[in-house]
């Protein structure tokens, strides 16, 4: 080959090189990653709702943060299973809760803690009077202890 070709054919191939990466690059630019494609995105219009009837206060204590299932004290029979209830009760878990509760009040029928705890999976279980039976116990058993009786879904329940 002679020099005038070797030169013809390294511009062929420059051409030709910088032809397909602009092909490549004009399909980047229509596909775009997915960050930038979220940065640009306008955000939707929202319209204000109509005004809702006020909830009830157990619809309410439905729609916010769960109250705390409260732990047993060292020393009573019924702790491992109302501890395990707790641990299922923060996770959503309320049948299995419920379940629990009820294993810690066979083993200590007097602990307060499991007849407030099993009220709350109760309740959150729909269970309302049986839910308003077992927070009336806790508050028999424990009419001082404050984290019961002084719970709002303990009151709710409970005031006549």
């Amino acid at each position: 080959m002679n020099e005038k070709n070797s030169m013809s054919m390294g511009a062929v191939w420059a051409i030709g090189v910088g032809l397909v990466a602009m092909i490549g690059l004009a399909g980047c630019e229509q596909q775009k990653p997915p960050m930038e494609a979220k940065q640009e995105a306008p955000a939707p219009k929202v319209e204000a709702a109509p005004a809702e009837e006020p909830m009830s206060e157990m619809q309410a204590a439905a729609t916010t943060a769960p109250p705390a299932a409260l732990m047993a004290p060292e020393g009573s029979a019924g702790r491992a299973h109302n501890d395990e209830g707790v641990t299922h009760a923060k996770e959503g878990h309320w049948d299995v809760a419920e379940g629990h509760f009820r294993k810690a009040l066979e083993a200590d029928p007097k602990l307060a803690e499991a007849h407030f705890n099993l009220g709350v999976a109760l309740s959150k279980l729909d269970k309302h009077e049986e839910a308003t039976a077992s927070f009336k116990k806790a508050g028999e058993l424990a009419p001082d202890n404050t984290k019961i009786t002084g719970s709002p879904i303990f009151k709710e329940h409970t005031a006549a």
